[in-house]
């Protein structure tokens, strides 16, 4: 991975983003544009029944 890439990717970290827009390191707009680049990866998910985990792990 670039290193550009990796860091604009570290802007937008779900954990950060909303505190970095909030202090106006980053843009809505920017946020909107980053999430429209991102692809569609719901095809390639694979689904666990919660069932399947002891309900200790269940969140």
């Amino acid at each position: 991975m670039r290193l550009s890439k990796a860091l604009r990717d570290k802007l937008m970290d779900v954990r950060l983003r909303d505190k970095l827009v909030a202090e106006g390191k980053i843009t809505k707009k920017e946020l909107e544009e980053y999430l429209k680049s991102i692809p569609d990866e719901t095809k390639s998910a694979a689904y666990t029944p919660v069932a399947d985990f002891p309900a200790s792990q269940r969140h």
